[in-house]
């Protein structure tokens, strides 16, 4: 079956959508060993020879989707330099080379989801498209009502001030406990933003992504999201169906 080349490079795990339409831009792409620099070619992988800079584009990959209940100190990337526990050596039995989406620092937890599908992971971590992430927090003393509504405005980060953010106090105590939704995910983002206002996170746990949540997930452990699951990204991405 043919399809567009930019959207057969995406799903052949290449580069995402946007990328693959540079490369053809850019004359970097051979379809039976003619340069295609228009977008709107098209082609069947299982008939025709796809190239890249040379190197042949087999089949797309089978697209998968994880969701992963990712335990404290444990590092979100495919490898870590300082020999630390990866969110990749817990994926026991996935043969498809999946990616973290987005990442939870060393001493977070909770819901991270792992892909092979590029476009999918830059869709769900831009804040453009205004994908919820849900979190619980403990931090070592409360904020005033004035420092809860400046978090939920935006506080100066790195020169930049963050994006509105969702704050809701669910448990009053010494240490008390707090309900933070995020449409962006810089790096320690909320461990930052209570920092500003001299506070410390003791305990971060990601509970949900959009509507998909955490669940009875145990962690350590993954499951594979059901197709309805991924339908309803889809659509909530502007994706077509794959």
């Amino acid at each position: 079956m043919s399809e567009r080349l930019q959207k057969l490079l995406a799903h052949a795990g290449v580069a995402s959508r946007r990328k693959a339409e540079q490369l053809i831009l850019e004359g970097r792409v051979t379809l039976n060993g003619a340069v295609v620099t228009e977008l709107g070619t098209k082609a069947d992988p299982q008939a025709d020879h796809i190239k890249v800079d040379g190197k042949r584009v087999g089949a797309p990959e089978r697209l998968v989707y994880l969701a992963m209940n990712k335990p404290k100190n444990c590092v979100t990337t495919v490898s870590d330099p300082e020999g630390r526990e990866t969110v990749m050596e817990l994926l026991r039995g996935v043969k498809a080379r999946v990616y973290p989406v987005g990442r939870l620092d060393y001493h977070s937890e909770g819901l991270l989801l792992l892909t092979n599908d590029g476009e999918f992971a830059k869709r769900i971590t831009s804040a453009g498209t205004h994908v919820v992430k849900t979190y619980i927090v403990k931090t070592n003393g409360p904020l005033t009502s004035e420092q809860e509504e400046q978090f939920r405005h935006g506080v100066p980060l790195g020169g930049k001030r963050t994006a509105p953010a969702g704050l809701k106090l669910i448990r009053s105590a010494e240490s008390p406990w707090y309900e933070v939704q995020l449409i962006e995910g810089r790096q320690n983002q909320i461990r930052l933003m209570f920092k500003h206002f001299g506070r410390l996170v003791e305990k971060l746990r990601r509970v949900k992504v959009g509507f998909l949540e955490l669940g009875r997930l145990k962690p350590g452990k993954f499951r594979h999201l059901t197709p309805a699951e991924v339908g309803r990204f889809h659509k909530v991405l502007k994706m077509e169906a794959r």
